[in-house]
């Protein structure tokens, strides 16, 4: 399986396209928040009832630390919602497909990442 970043899930919407896969809590959040109110909760719906959304839990909270922490150290700090997928990617052993080069950096951290464009 693998972990579908905001990017790619906005522009499959727009094209009307679903592929198989999981969403982050952060990427449902990301979606959702574009979008005129009278709309969220009918796309929480179908966004919860095609992907598998995955949660912030201890594990991924601690590896969202960890990466902080390295990149901070390296000077490479990407946003807090990239991070936080990424995190939830890695911890589940899931490939990151996303449209966002920011995600390279992690991937000498572990994280297994397919680049679209």
């Amino acid at each position: 399986m693998k972990l579908l970043d905001t990017s790619v899930v906005i522009d499959d919407l727009r094209r009307g396209v679903f592929e198989e896969g999981a969403i982050s809590t952060i990427t449902l959040i990301e979606v959702l928040r574009g979008l005129p109110a009278e709309k969220r909760e009918k796309t929480k719906q179908l966004l919860e009832s095609v992907f598998d959304v995955l949660g912030i839990d201890n594990k991924t909270i601690l590896k969202y630390c960890e990466l902080y922490q390295e990149l901070r150290r390296r000077g490479e700090i990407i946003p807090d919602a990239d991070l936080l997928i990424a995190a939830t990617a890695i911890t589940n052993n899931l490939e990151l497909v996303t449209k966002d080069k920011d995600f390279i950096r992690i991937q000498k951290l572990g994280l297994k990442l397919k680049l679209r464009k």
